[in-house]
């Protein structure tokens, strides 16, 4: 697994690489301080499947890198490293294209895993960040009025995706697995989104959830 590590702190890069020097099956292939920098790196070395991004940086937020890397290079992974995990910020991570979020004060096995699981095509989470997802969805589910919604109809590609999505797939693994394209995929969850009037991955699968689309 070939890694870009992006952060505007080179003591932090520095950190990250020696973290990650004992993982026999992960190598630093190239570093950056900032977003223009890492979109050049990618352009010069396409084998990169990993961007381990800093969420904070300036000129270019991790978030908008993260849209960017989505958009011209979609077959890399973006793993997003912060100091906060306020829901806002995971939540935006993941409505750009990121596949997970990890602290930076995790272990070297955590980061070896969370590159591994995403490589995989699934999401990945510090434990904190996944508490925080969880709290945020209870209280939203304590605010919220019980009210009768009819559930709307999903074609059964559009529900094929979904199951694929509640399986923290990614869009370029679900385009593999059902043998179509990327972009065919991205137009499929877009309707997912607008059908189910879901702002976020996660606000849908709150959705799918409370109406039994997913188990």
């Amino acid at each position: 697994m070939r890694v870009l590590i992006v952060d505007d702190h080179p003591l932090v890069i520095e950190g990250v690489k020696m973290l990650l020097k004992q993982e026999s099956d992960i190598e630093i292939v190239a570093q950056a301080e900032s977003g223009l920098e890492a979109l050049q790196k990618l352009k010069q070395d396409p084998e990169i499947t990993v961007a381990l991004v800093d969420l904070n940086m300036p000129e270019m937020s991790g978030v908008e890198l993260t849209q960017f890397i989505r958009e011209q290079a979609p077959q890399v992974r973006v793993l997003v490293l912060s100091m906060t995990h306020d829901h806002a910020s995971v939540t935006e991570v993941l409505e750009a294209g990121g596949s997970g979020y990890v602290l930076k004060n995790t272990t070297r096995e955590e980061l070896g895993e969370a590159i591994r699981q995403i490589v995989a095509g699934r999401t990945f989470f510090s434990r904190e960040v996944g508490a925080t997802l969880l709290q945020n969805y209870e209280l939203a589910s304590l605010r919220l009025p019980p009210r009768e919604e009819v559930p709307v109809s999903l074609t059964t590609r559009e529900r094929e995706i979904l199951k694929l999505i509640a399986q923290e797939y990614s869009n370029y693994h679900i385009a593999e697995t059902l043998f179509i394209s990327e972009r065919t995929v991205e137009t499929h969850r877009k309707n997912i989104l607008t059908k189910t009037n879901s702002k976020s991955v996660v606000g849908l699968i709150q959705y799918a959830m409370r109406h039994k689309l997913i188990s």
